[in-house]
């Protein structure tokens, strides 16, 4: 992955990372879990139904230290079963 995420912003800060995925119940903990291997915290996920409910948008904030930080929580939340894409 090769982003400019140091040329843009000012490390250690606050990201909100929005991961949409398959409507299931399990979404958010699986979010959440693989959030607290890369970025241990308190989270409070915000989790929000499309309009047909097929899929649902998790919301997150974490605090990343740097570029690799944040690249790295990108291509893990990608990986998840039930994650379709990660903004």
């Amino acid at each position: 992955m090769d982003t400019r995420f140091d040329e843009l912003l000012d490390f250690p800060c606050f990201q909100t990372f929005k991961v949409m995925g398959i409507a299931h119940d399990d979404l958010p903990t699986h979010v959440v879990g693989c959030l607290q291997e890369h970025a241990p915290g308190d989270y409070s996920p915000t989790v929000k139904p499309s309009t047909k409910g097929n899929y649902h948008s998790v919301s997150v904030s974490v605090r990343v230290t740097s570029k690799t930080h944040m690249e790295t929580i990108y291509k893990e939340l990608a990986k998840l079963e039930l994650v379709r894409v990660v903004l």
